[in-house]
């Protein structure tokens, strides 16, 4: 696929996927929106794609809706349902790694686009910013959903109510980001990360991924139930099969992804 604002790149399984509007520190046009959600569920979506990179062009990940070209005084209900919630789903649902490299700053909608992700990379360079009630707008794009059970509930109502910046470092601390890269070479490391996950056990990884999200609404008799479904299809598998040799056989294993 060929898009205007949103950049691919594909190395083996893996699949990077670049918001390109820099000028504007990638901020969220309705065109932008569009090709992100075709990228999501055309090559991302591809069984040959087996982990995925979403990330930002130049200083920022991204700054949240497009105001010039979001008429928050319309539809808004209807934008959100209409364009961004379907991007949420897929980046919740693909069952595979989906990894946000924050290269710079994400705010508002912007934010909530990193949290849908499984896991976040930072650079030492980003920051985040809830940052809606700055413009007396509340959340949505699933952060009320994701930032309190990434850093409690307490911590989420200081980060809305005083819509503050939070540095990289800090990001780190309170469970909004899971690894801290140095912001030179940022864009290297996060890609090489996310290319090692391809070469992992992706059935396992989407498995483990489906009992890790049902957690969240599950009591331990449905999660212990979940876990037994999503063990016994893991260990009828073929990468099941080649990890059991290669830990015999002493080398690393050669996971196929099923």
């Amino acid at each position: 696929m060929s898009f205007e604002h949103v950049r691919l790149d594909r190395e083996g399984g893996a699949l990077r996927i670049t918001l390109d509007r820099p000028e504007v520190l990638n901020a969220l046009s309705p065109e932008l929106l569009d090709e992100l959600r075709q990228a999501l569920e055309g090559p991302a979506a591809e069984p040959e794609v087996r982990a995925v990179l979403l990330t930002g062009a130049g200083r920022g990940f991204c700054a949240g809706a497009d105001l010039a070209r979001t008429p928050v005084d319309a539809d808004i209900q209807g934008l959100l349902e209409e364009r961004y919630h379907p991007i949420v789903r897929q980046l919740s649902g693909l069952p595979k790694p989906v990894v946000a490299g924050v290269n710079g700053v994400a705010a508002g909608a912007g934010m909530s686009l990193a949290l849908a992700c499984d896991l976040r990379l930072v650079s030492s360079a980003a920051s985040f910013a809830v940052g809606f009630t700055g413009i007396g707008l509340v959340m949505d794009a699933s952060c009320s959903h994701t930032l309190p059970r990434l850093v409690g509930l307490g911590r989420a109502f200081e980060l809305v109510y005083g819509g503050r910046r939070v540095p990289a470092e800090e990001a780190l601390d309170l469970g909004l980001a899971e690894r801290l890269l140095d912001a030179e070479g940022f864009a290297d490391a996060a890609w090489a990360y996310v290319r090692s996950l391809a070469d992992g056990p992706t059935y396992a990884y989407a498995l483990a991924k489906r009992e890790l999200r049902a957690s969240l609404a599950n009591d331990l008799e449905a999660q212990l139930a979940l876990e037994a479904e999503m063990q016994g299809r893991a260990a009828s598998s073929a990468d099941v099969r080649e990890g059991i040799a290669a830990f015999r056989e002493k080398r690393p294993p050669r996971f196929r992804g099923r």
